[in-house]
């Protein structure tokens, strides 16, 4: 592949090459014909997802193609100027980027009954896999620290490294450098710490499967234990309480600045939890894109299984593991802040293979990627290999992905029945 055009940017200071306008990779590109086209009107929804997490990388790579296409700048001076029927979107986006529990069938009623800028469900399923996907896309690239170079709008700045220690709470401040490293209190660089983490992980990972295979708990208890791990992930601090305003450059392409992630049961309101086995994505979720929006369920489902499935059998320097008990932890834990549960899996796991501090770079990277720092990301896991972490990111934004996407699938099969 030629690489010499394709955007370059920054991996918590590594330099990489990357080509995130690829939005699935080619052997799964959803740039297809139908139903909204090629056209200029295409790119309105995928740079208001992105804009919704002030991605400005992603923003930038598709007012560039907006652009290119022969779309009229003038919808780039804000989204009141881009066609009634694509500002309509604004608030179905707003909802599935912050607090996707809370779309209903009247969401989905009031975009498909107004008049003449009403949308058709083909049309409509479509505009919903962008945005979910560019959601998802926006957590991919803040949590792997991919930015603009820094002579682009919105790029990179290079900060002094810090060795000072620091707490959990205190993981979100984002003082850090480009070339920062985990040091002990000391100053010198400690190894023997995340040594014994992977190996206690592994024993942990050891313990569980003996108990798996000796006794199974009642379903009395693995909805207790679901419940407990759902409150637990409200209590994780995934960010500072002050929200920092988007740039103008940003923020002129989304509506409703002030609005952004809540935990669901915040402030006495209750949402009842989303059970997979009442609606899931094999079984209600990917027949529906498919019928509505022909093959691309297929590709969706592969995409999903792709990054949920994949592994080379490592953790950090041991070989021949089986990781699917740590990968389908990281999945289940995602949904669970979601209020979303699976009735056969024990979340008593999820609090024994993920430590406070991955917790936190999680709920980050998946509720406010904008918000992630390269502390936070050097933060867990320290004795694995930035590829091990990359595949984290992939569960990580294919779990929220899979997320939004049955949240608003089952709203608008709810309207449709």
């Amino acid at each position: 592949m030629d690489t010499s055009k394709q955007p370059r940017s920054k991996f918590f200071g590594m330099q990489l090459t990357v080509s995130l306008h690829q939005p699935l990779g080619k052997e799964l590109g959803i740039r297809i014909p139908r139903p909204l086209g090629h056209g200029p009107s295409r790119f309105i929804p995928e740079k208001e997802a992105a804009a919704r997490h002030q991605c400005s990388y992603l923003v930038n790579l598709h007012v560039n193609d907006f652009l290119h296409v022969g779309g009229d700048p003038k919808w780039l001076n804000g989204l009141e100027n881009a066609p009634h029927k694509l500002q309509n979107l604004g608030e179905l986006n707003k909802i599935l980027a912050h607090r996707p529990w809370l779309i209903t069938k009247e969401h989905i009623e009031q975009l498909l009954k107004t008049e003449e800028h009403s949308w058709s469900l083909a049309e409509l399923i479509h505009a919903v896999v962008l945005l979910t996907h560019y959601h998802s896309l926006a957590s991919f690239t803040f949590g792997c620290g991919i930015s603009p170079e820094i002579h682009c709008e919105g790029g990179h700045t290079f900060k002094l490294p810090s060795v000072s220690n620091y707490c959990i709470c205190d993981i979100t401040n984002g003082n850090h450098g480009v070339d920062e490293t985990h040091v002990s209190p000391a100053g010198s660089i400690s190894t023997t710490e995340s040594f014994c983490e992977v190996e206690a992980l592994m024993e942990k990972m050891k313990k569980l499967q003996e108990c798996r295979d000796e006794e199974e708990a009642s379903q009395e208890e693995m909805a207790t234990r679901f419940e407990r791990e759902k409150r637990e992930s409200m209590s994780v601090c995934c960010s500072e309480d002050e929200e920092s305003a988007p740039t103008r450059d940003v923020s002129r392409h989304f509506e409703d600045t002030s609005y952004g992630y809540k935990d669901f049961s915040r402030h006495g309101m209750h949402v009842p939890t989303f059970r997979v086995q009442d609606y899931s994505w094999e079984d209600h979720g990917y027949s529906l894109v498919n019928r509505l929006y022909p093959d691309v369920g297929q590709l969706i489902d592969e995409k999903f299984h792709i990054a949920y499935d994949l592994t080379y059998n490592t953790m950090a320097m041991h070989k021949d593991v089986d990781t699917s008990m740590l990968r389908r932890a990281i999945w289940n834990y995602i949904h669970c802040m979601f209020g979303i549960r699976y009735d056969d899996y024990d979340y008593g796991e999820i609090n024994q293979l993920l430590d406070r501090s991955f917790k936190v770079y999680i709920k980050t990277v998946v509720c406010t990627p904008e918000k992630t720092t390269k502390r936070m990301y050097d933060s867990f896991w320290r004795q694995f290999k930035h590829s091990e972490k990359v595949h984290v990111n992939l569960l990580l934004v294919e779990a929220r992905m899979q997320a939004e996407l049955l949240y608003a699938l089952r709203a608008i099969t709810h309207y449709m029945t």
